[in-house]
């Protein structure tokens, strides 16, 4: 009887350990008006480094460290742009759009089961319109940490983020898609 009470009680502590974690990162998300960070990012082995601002809702800019490369998300577009390739997508057809708006985590983040990764990083993962998105936060601080998806052409992309700044001051500029050379 002893043991069935101890177990019932690490149950249930166990579930307040979850609980909390997802409200702290609801929290933290909540207060969350901008993101600034570098990245790391893996697509089939490939690995491509840069700065992103995230500006909720759904706009992002991300300067790669390499090839004159910026990913543009006005909120409606999302525009991949190097010195030798523009490529313009609806944003609402892209991952991104899911990871984008904040309001559309939150109710997510609040239905989904976290799982507890190397007692440090806290993952959900959401599937949406035939699309499965791994979303990453830091089990100590609560902040965003990365992501992974499948690009438009199916292949898995991995996002680390590193230096994670919120509400700083961002220039609405930096959000405007850039012309086609």
């Amino acid at each position: 009887m002893l043991r069935l009470l101890l177990l019932v009680y690490l149950i249930s502590l166990s579930n307040e350990v979850s609980a909390n974690n997802k409200s702290q990162i609801i929290n933290k998300l909540k207060d969350t008006l901008n993101l600034n960070f570098d990245f790391e990012q893996s697509i089939n082995g490939k690995i491509e480094f840069g700065n992103c601002t995230i500006q909720y809702p759904k706009k992002m800019f991300c300067a790669y460290d390499q090839k004159n490369k910026v990913i543009v998300s006005n909120g409606k577009s999302l525009v991949i742009k190097s010195t030798s390739s523009y490529y313009r997508y609806p944003l609402d057809k892209t991952p991104l759009n899911f990871i984008l708006d904040k309001n559309f985590l939150l109710k997510k983040i609040a239905e989904l089961n976290e799982e507890i990764i190397n007692n440090s990083l806290v993952k959900f993962t959401i599937n949406e319109n035939n699309q499965s998105i791994d979303i990453f936060f830091d089990i100590n601080n609560y902040n965003l940490i990365g992501w992974q998806t499948k690009d438009v052409y199916q292949n898995i992309a991995v996002t680390l983020l590193y230096s994670v700044k919120s509400n700083q001051i961002v220039d609405e500029k930096i959000f405007k898609t850039p012309l086609q050379n």
